[in-house]
C-alpha cells in the first residue's frame, strides 16, 4: 500500500517545510509515501468561495485513479485518537487497498462533488489549524500510526 497526502498550494514557512521533511524522511522507512502539491488556483481573489471549491475539487478528483481511495481531512469528520488512527490505517492495509489518498483542501473546504467521492472524512481536532500547519500534523500522525503498528516506543499511552 502507498499513502499520498494531497494538498492545495505549496508550504510557505521554512520551519513547517523542515518539520514536514523530517517526518516524511522517517515515514518512508515504513511505507511508500508521497506529498503531492496541487498548485494554487490563479485569480482566486476574484472568485466566490463556492467557485474556488469547485475548481479545487476538479483538480483533486483529476488525481483519482482506480485503486486510490479518497479520505478528506475535514473539520466535520470523525475524530480519532492516535491509536484509533493507526487501527484505521491497519484495516485499510489488510483490505488490500492499493493507495490511500488523504487530502487537505483549500481555505473553504471541499466541493460537494469531492465529498461524494470520499470514503471518509477525518477531523484532526475540534480546533482549527492553518492548512500549512495541518500538513505537519498529518505527516506526524502517519508516522506515529506506523510506530504504533510496529510496537515502537515513539507513542506513549
Amino acid at each position: 500500500m502507498k499513502i499520498t497526502l494531497l494538498v492545495i498550494g505549496k508550504t510557505d514557512s521554512a520551519y513547517l517545510t523542515e518539520g514536514i521533511g523530517e517526518y516524511v524522511k522517517r515515514l518512508v522507512h515504513y511505507i511508500p509515501f508521497e506529498l503531492e502539491i496541487i498548485p494554487d488556483i490563479r485569480n482566486k481573489k476574484n472568485m466566490t468561495p463556492e467557485l474556488q471549491k469547485i475548481q479545487e475539487g476538479e483538480l483533486i478528483l483529476a488525481k483519482l485513479q482506480p485503486g486510490r481511495e479518497l479520505h478528506l481531512f475535514d473539520e466535520n469528520g470523525t475524530t480519532f485518537s492516535s491509536r484509533e488512527f493507526s487501527n484505521f490505517i491497519e484495516r485499510k492495509m489488510l483490505a488490500g487497498i492499493k493507495e490511500l489518498v488523504f487530502v487537505i483542501g483549500g481555505p473553504y473546504g471541499f466541493s460537494e462533488k469531492v465529498y461524494k467521492h470520499a470514503a471518509s472524512k477525518i477531523s484532526l481536532s475540534r480546533m482549527t489549524f492553518s492548512h500549512q500547519m495541518a500538513r505537519l500534523v498529518c505527516v506526524e500522525q502517519f508516522y506515529r500510526a506506523f510506530t504504533i503498528l510496529k510496537g515502537e516506543p515513539y507513542h506513549h499511552d
